[in-house]
């Protein structure tokens, strides 16, 4: 009765939040900016990846987030594909990174040829724990001419992947300095980060490369879309061009001097984008007082609000609680959905997944605590604050 009464406490504050009617995990909040911001493009017939939309779109991300320079993609997987690519992944290597993540993660690992090796998350952050990472390096590791290969694969240990997950981010700098002492590039998984800070310094900005996604339930969307960060203007050349079928730039002769991809984001998404991001600073103060609500209400329940570690802003992108057990969390899970309120587990750990259930792991306590435990719960904007 406890538990009944707490669900249905629970499903009225969303409805005090969101309101009547089905209530998603995470809608896209649009304005008359957005439909003029695209339909100018559409009147300039600069639609497709050519266009200054873009180039003022990367600029801006380029300064929100602190980094030299920014190129847009179509998506954030072909974000990260690139810049693992130019981090020098390659076929045979393995990169670790986190069993707690969306798949785009680990795919992105094997359009490289490389493989995945998953490690353990904090508890907290629900992204990669520092500790799992020393231990496997430790464990598994020897160096030769200054590169980590794994002791038991023979591959070395080309990147390293932490992801941000849902917003909250992982304890970056120990992961760096972890990477650092063994020689492994960094690449930050973004994807859901936009807008969250360590201290003053957005998420990242430690690794050679960091990626974000614009799909369409994230904090800022441009319907498709992602984006690369980097500090290194040779890099940062390297990736505008590979992602632009590596055509050398003339007036009208096609001349490609290497296999790139198709990968560079439309002018039409970037308008939407521009639009979004003049947004973003609302959109977060916003989120964060849902966040509060939810803080609120879990306090004196038995079940716990993940809220941010201190020393960060999370962006609060999709809020989670913890639940007791399993049991408990299905419960959950089927109380609100059956009263119009979506939510949903944490993704199946990538280790289970057919294609990659037999890469390499480590013990994945943590990972395995919050698989039976925690619930994304409505995240969205609410329209009446919009």
């Amino acid at each position: 009765m406890k538990v009944l009464n707490m669900l249905n406490s629970f499903v009225n504050v969303i409805r005090e939040i969101y309101g009547d009617g089905f209530v998603p995990l995470h809608r896209p909040i649009f304005s008359e900016n957005e439909k003029n911001s695209v339909a100018k493009v559409i009147e300039s017939n600069f639609v497709s990846s050519a266009g200054m939309e873009i180039e003022v779109f990367e600029r801006e991300m380029a300064e929100y987030t602190g980094a030299s320079y920014a190129i847009a993609t179509v998506n954030g997987t072909a974000a990260l594909h690139v810049s693992l690519t130019l981090a020098g992944v390659s076929a045979g290597t393995e990169v670790i990174t986190q069993a707690v993540s969306f798949v785009a993660t680990a795919n992105a690992v094997s359009y490289c040829g490389a493989a995945p090796v998953f490690i353990d998350v904090d508890r907290d952050t629900m992204g990669m724990s520092p500790e799992a990472l020393i231990a496997f390096l430790q464990s598994n590791v020897d160096m030769r001419h200054g590169q980590a290969f794994n002791k038991g694969s023979g591959a070395r240990i080309s990147a390293c992947v932490p992801m941000h997950t849902f917003g909250h981010p992982a304890r970056i700098d120990e992961i760096y300095d972890i990477c650092a002492a063994f020689n492994i590039a960094l690449v930050e998984d973004c994807a859901e980060s936009l807008g969250s800070f360590i201290g003053g310094t957005h998420t990242g900005r430690a690794g050679k490369f960091a990626t974000f996604s614009f799909n369409g339930n994230k904090i800022i969307t441009t319907g498709g879309g992602g984006m690369i960060i980097t500090d290194d203007e040779e890099l940062a050349q390297r990736a505008k061009h590979i992602t632009t079928t590596s055509k050398q730039p003339h007036a009208y002769e096609y001349f490609h001097d290497e296999v790139g991809f198709n990968y560079r984001m439309p002018n039409l998404n970037a308008a939407m984008g521009l639009a979004q991001i003049k947004k973003l600073d609302d959109f977060l103060t916003k989120k964060r007082i849902v966040a509060e609500s939810y803080r609120e209400f879990f306090a004196s329940s038995p079940a716990r609000f993940v809220w941010e570690r201190e020393g960060t802003q999370a962006n609060f992108w999709l809020n989670c609680v913890i639940l007791e057990d399993l049991e408990a969390r299905n419960a959950f899970l089927e109380y609100t959905n059956e009263a119009g309120v979506m939510t949903r587990p944490l993704w199946q750990l990538l280790h289970r997944l057919p294609m990659f259930e037999k890469c390499e792991t480590d013990a994945l306590t943590h990972s395995n605590f919050l698989a039976e435990r925690l619930v994304n719960i409505p995240s969205s904007v609410p329209l009446d604050e919009v």
